[in-house]
């Protein structure tokens, strides 16, 4: 017999085939039995029929628990009342291992327990659903990179300098020097995009920030465009059709997982050209007249993302932020030296900022006095000034957390549940 996945099992109705997975549930019914198989891409129900309830395959039935491994081998029919509409009727089954008193039970349980079972945890339907929508969404992003001319490039994840600042550093001992976990692949993309006009990096970003709050994670993932000759608009544009893209893509292809997850997808069928766009300046009053204790020239906190995402069913483009607060290589603004040409994109409902970024300066003695003003080492930089000593241009980009993104496709209420093996603030472990 031919051994398949539970996804492709449509196209061998009339067929015996063989069925590879794990015991999601059963229940007998007089002189049937029906057992739900899980393999990783879908669900399918097997049964068991046979008059004579001392038969050798009731008996290893009943023995079978939860999260069991089995062989099902068996012919594959169309019922409509089965999940998925197939299911298998079971000639021969091998068992491959009992399992223990599976800790999951159908029932539940709370999130601390979970957490620490987190490798077990992926199991459940609902899990699965959000690891899929994950999947999705960084296909969706490289499709989009790469459909347009972009080269992906491999940033380092152990780094010399800081990129988002020094307070929230991961120190590490390289041989004789110091060396920092990445904040970003930005500063190496803007040598890449040198090299090659427009390029993307993808890969783990790392925070240490002592913060516990529903959008916060330790370790997370990050895409990361850069182009070369690009301004501010031609970056809003960018990622204004990357999101447009990831939210048609997981909203064809994963329907199902949505419903799995209970998602009300209308909010993301409503998402569409153009999104709001507001300066710091404008937006400011505007969250302060909702009740926002923030004072001018403050980066905004949870509060404020939740009141920005009330502005639209789009997500809210913020520009044009105080220099202060961001960070040391953005360019300054031509009429205001005191702002920057950077963009938040704000996702709504209350998901926060999605995607973080603007025009770089590429002017080498402004840059040289940005650095200094944050009192940042130069000969770490050497090679970053280097960029703007040999053909400098004005150069765009930005960075999207995947985990935000998956966190607001799926309605989660945690960032936690967005990624296999979250790294939280005092959570490690497994």
């Amino acid at each position: 017999m031919k051994w398949v996945y539970i996804e492709e099992i449509g196209n061998h109705t009339g067929e015996d085939v063989e069925i590879r997975g794990w015991v999601f549930n059963k229940r007998s019914s007089g002189k049937v039995r029906f057992l739900l198989v899980r393999d990783g891409t879908g669900i399918i129900q097997a049964t068991l029929f046979n008059p004579d309830k001392e038969h050798p395959l009731f008996r290893q039935f009943d023995a079978l628990t939860q999260e069991s491994s089995v062989i099902i081998r068996g012919s594959v029919r169309e019922e409509k009342r089965a999940p998925g509409g197939y299911e298998v009727g079971i000639k021969d089954m091998e068992t491959l291992q009992i399992a223990l008193d599976y800790p999951i039970t159908p029932k539940e349980h709370s999130t601390p327990f979970l957490m620490e079972r987190r490798h077990l945890w992926l199991r459940s339907r609902k899990q699965h659903a959000v690891l899929q929508v994950r999947a999705e969404v960084i296909k969706a992003i490289r499709d989009f990179f790469d459909g347009r001319g972009f080269r992906l490039m491999d940033t380092p994840i152990l780094t010399p300098s800081a990129c988002e600042g020094t307070t929230t550093l991961f120190e590490t001992q390289y041989f004789d020097q110091k060396a920092y976990l990445s904040q970003s692949g930005q500063l190496y993309n803007e040598a890449t995009a040198a090299a090659f006009g427009k390029v993307y990096c993808f890969g783990p970003t790392f925070r240490a920030e002592r913060s516990k709050t529903r959008r916060h994670l330790i370790e997370f993932w990050m895409v990361e465009p850069e182009v070369a000759f690009a301004t501010l608009e031609d970056a809003i544009e960018l990622g204004t059709d990357l999101v447009l893209f990831i939210v048609e893509r997981v909203l064809s292809r994963r329907r199902a997982d949505l419903e799995d997850l209970e998602r009300d997808p209308k909010p993301l069928e409503a998402i569409s050209k153009p999104f709001p766009r507001l300066t710091y300046d404008e937006i400011v009053p505007n969250l302060q007249k909702k009740g926002s204790a923030m004072a001018y020239g403050d980066d905004f906190g949870a509060p404020e993302e939740t009141l920005v995402s009330e502005i639209s069913p789009n997500p809210v483009c913020i520009t044009h932020f105080p220099a202060k607060i961001k960070a040391f290589y953005m360019q300054p603004d031509a009429t205001r030296r005191d702002l920057v040409l950077g963009v938040d994109f704000m996702a709504p409902e209350s998901y926060g900022e999605i995607i973080g970024g603007g025009q770089r300066i590429h002017d080498l003695s402004l840059l040289e006095r940005r650095l200094q003003e944050h009192n940042l080492p130069r000969e770490a930089y050497e090679w970053y000034l280097d960029l703007r000593r040999f053909g400098a241009c004005p150069h765009s980009g930005f960075g999207m957390g995947v985990e935000r993104t998956v966190a607001w496709m799926c309605g989660l209420k945690h960032i936690r549940e967005t990624i296999p093996f979250p790294r939280l603030l005092y959570r490690i472990y497994p």
